[in-house]
């Protein structure tokens, strides 16, 4: 059985030898021959690509995918599941935080659970702060909610997928891909591993806020319509709010209760309560619109400007 191991990789040359070490060793330590480790640099700025094709040139198993820049994260998978030919492929970052150690562990479930999918569910995420292990925990439970179909919660894109699932994936022609969502779309038997997340083992992480803000929208908006549906309801909520507030200004001059100022207080009220709703409709319909636009344009995902140790 080949096994194919796919390592996006963006600025990590801290990293970068001590995880192909790893890697390399998991499969001499289990007498484990037949892999290939694809490296895909994203446009990294800093020595990454040098260090890896000196790793290339030294070791056959390991493949590299140079793109012509930054392209993103999924895009990089992405890239490395096309070119992958293994009969089973797993996917893990460069960084270490998911030990290459456990992806035995994953070796074993695939064989004996019979599974086409097996994913890493994290028990601890050590070296993350707060607001991060919070907001991961909560965006995972809310896109379940919104969601036709159902994620696993706690994870992320490491874990092994068999050629069944990677020949289904790679006829998915989506642009903006939240792979993980794609990957428990496709379904298939899919069976978890769970393990402790470790610390970056050096360097800093490649998703900051506003990578972990987009990256969450897309994978909102391209499995749930039900923010249409929501920004639609508020929308009829607000309009009913309006026609309650003016039965009761009404209402309070023919009765004489309550004291309507003259002036602009209540006409900004209602200026901004439906001014509010009004961007919120239409920033949702944006996100929709914006996702088209992108799906339309046609553009290629990402463009290798060199292939390593690739034999075609």
């Amino acid at each position: 059985m080949l096994i194919s191991v796919v390592i996006p990789s963006y600025n990590e040359e801290e990293v970068i030898t001590e995880s192909y070490r790893r890697l390399a060793k998991v499969f001499t330590d289990n007498n484990l021959p037949d892999f290939e480790l694809i490296f895909i640099n994203d446009g990294s700025r800093d020595k990454t690509m040098f260090i890896l094709k000196d790793i290339a040139a030294k070791d056959a198993h390991v493949k590299l995918l140079n793109f012509s820049r930054n392209f993103g994260h999924q895009a990089a998978v992405t890239a490395g599941l096309r070119e992958s030919k293994g009969d089973v492929a797993v996917i893990i970052d460069a960084d270490l935080q998911d030990p290459p150690e456990v992806i035995i562990d994953m070796l074993r479930v695939y064989e004996t659970e019979q599974c086409n999918v097996v994913y890493g569910v994290r028990n601890k995420r050590k070296g993350e702060s707060f607001f991060k292990l919070l907001t991961a925990k909560l965006f995972y439970r809310l896109l379940n909610s919104l969601s036709d179909i159902s994620f696993p919660v706690d994870t992320g894109d490491f874990r092994l997928i068999d050629r069944k699932v990677i020949n289904a994936f790679n006829n998915l022609h989506e642009k903006n891909k939240y792979i993980r969502g794609l990957i428990s779309w496709l379904g298939f038997k899919q069976c978890p591993v769970y393990y402790n997340r470790e610390a970056r083992f050096a360097g800093e992480t490649k998703y900051p806020f506003r990578k972990m803000l987009k990256f969450a929208s897309i994978g909102l908006f391209y499995f749930s319509k039900k923010p249409l549906k929501l920004a639609t309801s508020v929308g009829f909520l607000s309009i009913l709010a309006g026609l309650l507030y003016v039965l009761m200004l009404i209402a309070g001059q023919i009765f004489g209760f309550g004291h309507v100022v003259s002036g602009w207080t209540s006409t900004i009220i209602i200026i901004i309560f439906f001014g509010g709703v009004q961007l919120l409709t239409i920033g949702v319909l944006g996100q929709y619109i914006g996702s088209l636009f992108d799906e339309v344009k046609n553009r290629p995902e990402y463009i290798i400007a060199e292939k390593v140790n690739f034999n075609e």
